[in-house]
């Protein structure tokens, strides 16, 4: 089975080559093709050799389809329109063995309409899990043992607004806050706009929520950012970061950002560039821009050259490498709680750790203090790893 993504062109060819790979090695298998490639563009999801291509809101009855897979010439392809979709289906919960963490699916869909995005043509609109089924889960989670949960979607800040009564993050986070056995608990990425005085309150003052958030940034440049119609600019960006860094001691902080978007000139690079080093971030995921065909920046007249754009990824993504080393340096001496992941590390052996504001960290240690929350002691800091050693740990 295999879940694909549509975010950009290489994940798309990423996609196909894995889908023809499989095919290829596992002639026999039932091969099942199901995510947002899937559910954009299913002819190109029909490689020969695939039995079943599934839509996003199809792939929670898998188990009703799968019932009746049989080897055919061409797949049979379950996609529907996802604009109708109005819920999100509840996937039943399971220990996943080896794992150390868990997520939490609260929202799924879009209801902003970015130029450069595919994603509402491949998820439908913004729709959210109702709040004691979300409580359900975490309260499971957390009673199997998982220590650190994470609630993801699409647009999790959107979360509530479609359900009635209405509910919002904030109030998710404090009805969550009380879950018994939870340690930490995670938000994947909030959109900057979202951040109310609620908000802003739950994820500073809860004991529970771990100091690390993800802000979606995607250009430095306000023109830019309102070429890709997003829903806030750098000042009110500033702003937020400036606030939360001061209330959140050690905050680790990621960011997304688009290199090469249409219309990009050297100059909204630089001022990219300037932002972000100003800023003071822990992790940066930098995308080279990807044209997606049906979306408004795929209709300009103003590409940037291919060229230009690896150059300019090429920058920021050393730029982002300083910043987190810089981070990561400034952890030395110090001491953090992680929770230590289930698998060691390949190339040194050595058991590794999430710190709470999101730092892998190497320390040796015995196997047993698998999915335990340890304090780490930082030692070291280096370009391709953080090191720590563990202090004492009670039984």
């Amino acid at each position: 089975m295999v879940n694909t993504c549509t975010v950009t062109g290489r994940a798309d060819l990423s996609d196909r080559q894995i889908i023809r790979r499989i095919a290829r090695e596992n002639p026999e298998a039932y091969l099942v093709v199901t995510g947002c490639l899937a559910q954009t563009d299913p002819e190109a999801a029909a490689i020969a050799g695939v039995d079943l291509v599934v839509g996003n809101q199809e792939k929670y009855r898998l188990p009703e389809l799968l019932g009746s897979l049989t080897k055919r010439a061409r797949p049979a392809v379950a996609v529907a329109d996802i604009t109708g979709a109005r819920d999100v289906p509840i996937a039943p919960f399971a220990r996943v063995a080896g794992r150390s963490r868990a997520f939490v699916k609260i929202q799924d869909g879009c209801q902003h309409r970015c130029a450069f995005c595919i994603v509402p043509a491949a998820r439908g609109r913004s729709r959210s899990q109702e709040p004691k089924v979300v409580l359900d889960q975490v309260r499971a989670l957390a009673a199997a043992g998982y220590l650190d949960v994470t609630l993801t979607g699409v647009d999790i800040g959107h979360y509530g607004w479609d359900l009635y009564p209405r509910a919002t993050l904030a109030s998710l986070l404090r009805e969550l806050a009380a879950v018994e056995g939870l340690r930490w608990l995670r938000l994947s990425s909030v959109l900057p706009s979202y951040f109310t005085p609620a908000l802003v309150d739950a994820v500073t003052t809860l004991p529970v929520m771990a100091p690390h958030l993800h802000l979606p940034l995607q250009s430095g440049s306000d023109r830019i950012l309102r070429l890709m119609r997003r829903p806030y600019h750098t000042g009110m960006y500033r702003a937020l970061v400036d606030r939360l860094a001061a209330a959140i001691p050690g905050l680790g902080l990621g960011a997304d950002l688009i290199v090469g978007h249409p219309g990009e000139t050297e100059e909204d690079f630089e001022a990219t560039m300037r932002f972000v080093e100003a800023l003071p971030f822990s992790s940066l995921h930098v995308f080279a821009y990807s044209d997606r065909k049906g979306t408004e920046a795929a209709r300009r007249p103003d590409p940037v050259a291919p060229g230009a754009i690896r150059e300019r990824s090429r920058r920021l993504r050393r730029l982002g490498a300083e910043k987190s080393l810089a981070f990561r340096r400034g952890m030395v001496g110090g001491r953090r709680d992680a929770v230590v992941l289930g698998a060691r590390d390949r190339r040194t052996g050595l058991l590794a750790g999430l710190t709470d504001n999101y730092v892998e960290v190497l320390f040796d240690g015995p196997d047993t203090l698998g999915r335990r929350v340890v304090p780490l002691t930082i030692t070291e800091a280096r370009a391709d790893r953080t090191q720590g050693r563990i202090e004492e740990v009670g039984a």
